[in-house]
């Protein structure tokens, strides 16, 4: 009995090379810029309850990165990461999505987090680390986590999520529940080896979990070119053995058509599911990144007109869903919210600094209690300098 996986082809007998590019890669386009779908599209499953759903969340996406940009920029937060241009990519996936789905994101995800129910107040607790802040404080700004709307704690490594999805889809399939893991990830973590690790892993073990790409251009400074040679992300699933779509990031309608159709894939067949969404970062890496220097206006420009939000309230204003008076109000509400809340936050105690150990194991280890212990000394020698933590001492 042979044992070979391979497809034996035409057989030759001389040299016959395969050019890196052979693979030719469909890309799913529903929504127009101006609102109207293409002749003959198949739309997903919306209707005009999701839809409005999916446009709040998606307009409470761009007013709160705008906020917190400036909200760092002031000192007021350190870190904060925007993902102006990519809103469509969380958003519509996390909508095409059943609750009890789990979500393992990147770092550009809050869409999703957004869409599941995360309150304005949790999002603001999480940036300003204060007591009620659900990661007690521990985590830099962003890097949020849910285990009530199952989305896992964000880590800052790229791609460590990756083969984490892969391990947590194949335990969704061996107890028979009806759920799969999907897991975001940019075209730059794709170069990590935990991408190729993780991929082979829910192919071989048939893993219901969707690998979900935003190709936005850009890994910080290092545009997708310089990053691989190939024919994009979605060539690699194939490459694997993967069902591999390809999708306009900017078109909300295919993000959720994608992954509608991907979850009933993966849950059917028990296999896994790689998307490649196309995008463009509007925006800087984060707020500790300055795009002008690896980067034109006129390119930034140019992406400005496939903004995606435009593109879906285009759509709902020729639905009759929308109007511009709701739009108005909207943007006006979420504005005023927005930064009543960092008020709030802003103001709310910090953490204890015993709970930097505790939670960690059952009970505190000696070598991190040693080492709690000689923090404590030192912020109670030079109080001067821990002005905040000296008073939340334990």
């Amino acid at each position: 009995m042979s044992t070979t996986t391979y497809q034996e082809g035409q057989v030759v007998h001389k040299p016959t090379l395969i050019d890196g590019h052979s693979v030719d890669i469909p890309i799913l386009k529903i929504l127009q810029q101006d609102g109207t779908t293409y002749e003959g599209a198949d739309l997903p499953d919306i209707d005009q309850a999701l839809a409005t759903k999916v446009y709040k969340t998606l307009a409470f996406h761009r007013v709160l990165d705008e906020r917190m940009v400036a909200a760092q920029r002031q000192g007021r937060i350190s870190f904060y990461m925007a993902a102006l241009g990519e809103e469509a990519t969380s958003v519509g996936g996390a909508a095409a999505l059943k609750a009890q789905d789990m979500i393992m994101a990147q770092y550009r995800e809050q869409g999703a987090l957004m869409f599941r129910g995360f309150t304005l107040e949790q999002f603001m607790n999480q940036m300003f680390s204060n007591e009620k802040d659900l990661g007690k404080g521990r985590q830099m700004p962003i890097h949020y986590g849910s285990n009530e709307l199952n989305y896992m704690t964000i880590s800052s490594p790229l791609g460590t999520q990756i083969p984490q999805a892969a391990g947590y889809a194949y335990g969704q399939k061996l107890q028979g529940i009806d759920a799969v893991t999907i897991c975001y990830f940019g075209e730059g973590a794709a170069s990590e080896g935990d991408f190729h690790a993780g991929l082979n892993m829910a192919a071989v073990h048939e893993a219901p979990v969707i690998f979900f790409c935003r190709n936005n251009g850009y890994a910080i400074s290092t545009p997708s070119q310089e990053q691989y040679k190939g024919n994009g992300i979605a060539s690699r699933g194939v490459g694997y053995g993967i069902k591999t779509l390809r999708i306009d990031g900017n078109d909300i309608l295919a993000v959720m058509k994608a992954v509608q159709w991907a979850r009933t894939y993966a849950l059917a067949e028990k296999a896994p599911v790689i998307i490649e969404a196309m995008s463009y970062r509007l925006g800087a890496h984060s707020t500790s990144d300055d795009p002008s220097g690896y980067r034109t206006r006129e390119e930034e420009e140019k992406w400005q007109a496939n903004d995606p939000i435009l593109r879906m309230k285009n759509w709902m204003l020729l639905q009759n869903w929308w109007d511009e008076e709701q739009e108005k109000a909207l943007f006006e509400r979420l504005r005023e919210d927005v930064l009543a809340a960092v008020k709030v936050a802003e103001k709310v105690a910090k953490p204890e600094l015993r709970e930097l150990v505790t939670d960690v194991y059952d009970q505190v280890p000696a070598h991190l209690e040693a080492q709690y212990q000689a923090l404590k000394a030192h912020i109670m020698q030079h109080p001067e300098a821990y002005p905040v933590t000296s008073g939340r001492l334990k």
